[in-house]
């Protein structure tokens, strides 16, 4: 029994979590609160479901659990009547009370965590520590700095959300356009994280670009006007639906070249490139949108040969103006070097090399180990591969890296 109550409680934790934290925070307007109460539930099931059994619905046992906590809580700490009444009125808000314009909890707190008073890294870090549950490494990795500087962000962040009394609640239908732009980057580095995971022992984390895929389909309804939701619902789509021939049976890497494009979710391609085109006939081209673009060259080519890469070397160097990043045009390189010949993609890449925003990025001495050893060059690409296996963030890609060396210093692989 203890076996099956861990198990509940862990897909529990991964399924209904992030839910639960939202609904508390916006019941109760308190982000440390919601946090510590929604652990305390889940220690708590522990417990009483060993002894109780596994309830019908642990979702909805958690959330009743966490919430009755919460009151508690702030039961104890109220001081004078009128604090009282604000404790009494908490325990008779229930879900009719919900915005109707934002029905889910947490994509109306992603929009309330992406309050203009804070920059925009502040506003997405948080969202993602929150809603997404990344932890601070994670995130950190995410937006490639080291990770004593993102906590020190995230602190920072709570503290101006404490002292300047930044309220959690969903703002007027005329201001959302404003937050779009926060929203967007929190659902993108959501799904990013569950299509390749920064940190364990899997490559993906399902859960998670569901969920974003899941948050931006709503968000389109909410906003279908916006062609940069729509681009970015569709860059979804269409990378997911290679999710399950990016690894083999054994749970090894495959690369985009060598995937079986006859088990790709053609139904997901389909649905994708009808949004996208909808986004881009409102002819208010961005970045998601650019995305996209690229992600359906490679999702409607019928085999590898047919990619057209130099159109997608030109729309990388359209990204680029819309996203001046040294990931861009590190991404911009391997097309060009796919279009024009690994020598030209090397410059590239040997350009960016002095960038320190990819310093300790393993795709960068990744991609510079596949262009030498393209070229010939098997010393200076062993080394480079090397490289990359000490910065791999995932044991997948590590394996994966491992055996690239192999292929050109054979005894290594050993």
């Amino acid at each position: 029994m203890t076996g099956q109550v861990e198990a509940a409680a862990v897909r529990a934790f991964a399924e209904e979590r992030t839910q639960i934290v939202a609904t508390l925070i916006r019941i109760t307007g308190n982000w440390d609160l919601a946090e510590d109460c929604t652990q305390d539930a889940f220690a708590q099931a522990l417990q009483v479901w060993s002894r109780d059994g596994i309830p019908a619905r642990p979702g909805a046992w958690l959330t009743t659990t966490a919430r009755n906590r919460a009151v508690d809580l702030l039961r104890r700490q109220a001081v004078g009547s009128g604090k009282l009444r604000e404790v009494a009125l908490l325990t008779e808000r229930t879900s009719a009370e919900e915005d109707p314009d934002l029905p889910d909890d947490q994509l109306r707190l992603i929009f309330t965590c992406c309050h203009p008073a804070l920059a925009l890294e502040s506003q997405v870090a948080l969202a993602l520590r929150t809603l997404a549950g990344l932890s601070t490494a994670e995130i950190a990795k995410a937006f490639l700095v080291a990770e004593p500087t993102m906590a020190k962000r995230l602190v920072r962040a709570r503290q101006k959300i404490r002292h300047a009394g930044i309220p959690y609640q969903v703002p007027p239908s005329h201001l959302l356009p404003e937050r779009l732009p926060g929203v967007l980057s929190v659902l993108y580095l959501v799904f990013n994280e569950g299509y390749a995971a920064t940190a364990g022992a899997l490559l993906t984390r399902r859960d998670l670009s569901d969920e974003a895929i899941r948050l931006a389909r709503l968000l389109v309804g909410l906003m279908p006007h916006e062609p940069e939701a729509q681009g970015l619902l569709a860059l979804m789509l269409l990378h997911d639906a290679r999710r399950v021939t990016r690894v083999d049976e054994r749970g090894e890497l495959v690369t985009l070249q060598d995937q079986d494009r006859s088990r790709w979710n053609q139904t997901q391609i389909v649905e994708a490139t009808g949004v996208l085109d909808a986004a881009l006939r409102q002819a208010r081209p961005g970045p998601y949108q650019v995305q996209a673009a690229i992600a359906a060259c490679h999702a409607t080519a019928a085999v590898a040969d047919d990619t057209d890469w130099s159109q997608i070397a030109a729309l990388y160097g359209r990204l680029a103006e819309f996203v001046p990043s040294p990931v861009v045009e590190l991404n911009r390189a391997v097309a060009v070097s796919m279009a024009e010949g690994p020598g030209a993609g090397l410059e590239l890449v040997d350009a960016l090399r002095s960038s320190p925003e990819l310093a300790g990025y393993h795709l960068l001495p990744a991609t510079r180990a596949d262009l030498l050893h393209r070229l010939g060059r098997s010393a200076e690409a062993a080394a480079a591969y090397g490289e990359a296996l000490e910065l791999a963030p995932s044991d997948t890609e590590r394996r994966y890296l491992q055996r690239r060396l192999g292929t050109v210093t054979p005894s290594s692989s050993c």
